[in-house]
């Protein structure tokens, strides 16, 4: 797919332009770096590192790097309080990229697609602006690739923790619902005790 493929794929998200330029330097910073055989891990300056899950639709994963990229942009010169957060953003991109966590190659635990689920989320709402919101079918399809529909029950689990801890909201045509009783399509938002 092509420089343009992408700037237009990308409109509806916050700093598509940027988004388009930084995956694809990462894209060409990765096609340099040596793969190994197995294709789970890239080399770069002689150093090993775990590539991400290939599985991963390209427009979300164009995300998930632009907000690794924003973040560790965001980690240099800030004060103690906004490294602490950046690198906890760090953090929820490379888990949801299957960098960082249990091995994306491996059938997961349950505690780990737990985790992957959640950063997922957590770092698809840090990327979008913060009035908008994502389906939890993007945090399964990040996890679950092209079987992703099995692992929705787990996605609305791992919303209902978050929305229970106040991370994240559920809503259902713009308004809060509780996941519990809510039928049909529902929409993850930034919650009251979201992390800023």
């Amino acid at each position: 797919m092509g420089t343009v493929g992408l700037a237009i794929r990308l409109r509806p998200y916050r700093g598509a332009e940027t988004t388009a330029a930084e995956f694809l330097w990462h894209s060409r910073r990765v096609a340099a770096a040596a793969e190994t055989e197995d294709g789970r891990y890239i080399v770069v300056d002689g150093r090993r590192w775990r590539a991400s899950d290939p599985a991963i639709p390209d427009p979300l994963r164009v995300e998930l790097v632009a907000e690794l990229m924003e973040a560790r942009r965001a980690i240099r010169g800030a004060d103690e309080t906004a490294t602490r957060l950046a690198r906890a953003r760090v953090q929820d991109a490379k888990v949801a990229l299957g960098e960082r966590g249990e091995p994306w190659w491996d059938e997961p635990s349950e505690d780990g697609r737990r985790e992957r689920l959640a950063a997922a989320m957590r770092a698809l709402l840090q990327r979008r602006d913060p009035d908008k919101t994502i389906c939890p079918s993007d945090a399964a399809r990040v996890v679950g690739g092209p079987d992703w529909r099995g692992g929705m029950e787990a996605a609305r689990l791992v919303a209902a923790e978050l929305a229970e801890a106040g991370v994240i909201e559920v809503r259902q045509r713009g308004v809060r619902v509780d996941i519990a009783t809510a039928r049909g399509p529902i929409r993850l938002a930034r919650g009251a005790a979201w992390p800023s």
